[in-house]
């Protein structure tokens, strides 16, 4: 079962990672542009990327988090001090972004919408 956790910004993200317990289920992190009114991101490839993983996730038979980062709108995202690209947990260079928490794994931009490469992913550890 996929549980999910909807966060805003980089200092929720902080405490949120903080509490992460390493013996529980994998965690998942998916940075995202903000979405306005609509729910339509301003980045266009998190508005391709989405429907996508949450078809993957609707599918998806494993106890894992899923963890939805809302990184803020395209000028803060755009600023190159932006924590997201700055901070050794995440070094972003591109949203959407799917990574493992404390796994060196990830996905970046147009791989967010590869059903295989989520696949991949998501399989169990070994």
């Amino acid at each position: 079962m996929v549980s999910f956790v909807n966060l805003k910004g980089f200092e929720e993200f902080s405490n949120y990672t903080a509490s992460i317990d390493l013996k529980g289920p994998p965690v998942l992190i998916y940075f995202s542009g903000s979405k306005n009114a609509e729910g339509r991101s301003w980045c266009p490839d998190c508005v391709e990327a989405e429907p996508v993983v949450k078809a993957f996730l609707d599918e998806l038979k494993r106890n894992v988090v899923f963890a939805y980062v809302d990184v803020g709108d395209r000028d803060y995202w755009k600023d190159k001090a932006c924590p997201f690209r700055t901070d050794s947990r995440t070094k972003l260079l591109v949203i959407p972004t799917i990574i493992k928490w404390k796994g060196v794994q990830r996905l970046e931009g147009s791989q967010c919408t590869k059903r295989d490469l989520l696949q991949m992913l998501f399989e169990e550890d070994d």
